[in-house]
């Protein structure tokens, strides 16, 4: 059995279908859900991730994109992204990997799956190969048609703390600003005060001058976000 069709079974077996309509509702999603929530989900995948171990590159691709393009219930998604995120793929997540991830975060287009994307996995490329990722990030950061993908290179860094590009961190959050193409919408709004607000964790005076520096041009929205634990 492939790993497509190991999940799938898995995911058929465990289902709730009560949680299922919930969670679709609660997502607003036009995919269904067969019903778990993340830590049974994660207990699901676990064996599937273990049995199914890729030795080829082109192969692990494959499983990710049959898995998203052919989902017919949202916790194929989550799989797809499972399957990204395993250690054992590690040396697989670099600047070739970045076209395929913005495909999916362009075809999911809703935060569940682009905040995990943006956050762990675009984040580890970045983080890994900043001179092959950084351009393509700040390209995002400026797409004319996806605020998505916008979010995205807003939430690259936020697993990077010590080791965050502020120079990027700027120019990213600077572009998305609230008279940008879009940056009144809500989720540009938001992942902008949260990229501010993680990075105050580990440098407080910067967040604080960048708030100083963009006041006239942040919305309130991402000023409260960015400086809430700042007092």
């Amino acid at each position: 059995m492939t790993y497509v069709a190991a999940v799938r079974a898995a995911l058929a077996e465990a289902g709730d279908p009560a949680r299922a309509a919930q969670q679709q509702a609660y997502m607003k999603s036009a995919l269904p859900f067969v019903g778990l929530g993340a830590p049974a989900l994660s207990a699901v995948l676990k064996p599937v991730l273990l049995d199914h171990r890729f030795v080829d590159r082109a192969q692990w691709e494959a499983a990710v994109l049959e898995l998203w393009d052919d989902a017919t219930h949202r916790e194929e998604w989550y799989a797809a992204v499972a399957l990204l995120r395993h250690r054992a793929y590690g040396p697989w997540l670099d600047a070739d990997l970045l076209p395929l991830l913005e495909q999916l975060v362009r075809d999911g287009a809703w935060w569940d799956v682009v905040d995990e994307i943006a956050g762990h996995v675009v984040g580890q490329v970045l983080l890994d190969h900043r001179s092959e990722a950084t351009a393509v990030v700040d390209a995002w950061a400026v797409d004319p048609d996806s605020l998505w993908v916008r979010r995205t290179a807003m939430l690259a860094q936020l697993r990077h703390r010590e080791q965050t590009d502020t120079d990027l961190l700027e120019r990213v959050l600077a572009a998305n600003l609230d008279d940008t193409a879009f940056g009144r919408e809500f989720f540009v709004r938001k992942a902008l005060g949260w990229a501010l607000r993680q990075h105050a964790r580990t440098d407080p005076d910067w967040v604080r001058r960048f708030v100083r520096t963009y006041d006239a041009r942040l919305s309130g929205l991402s000023r409260r976000e960015a400086l809430k634990h700042l007092g």
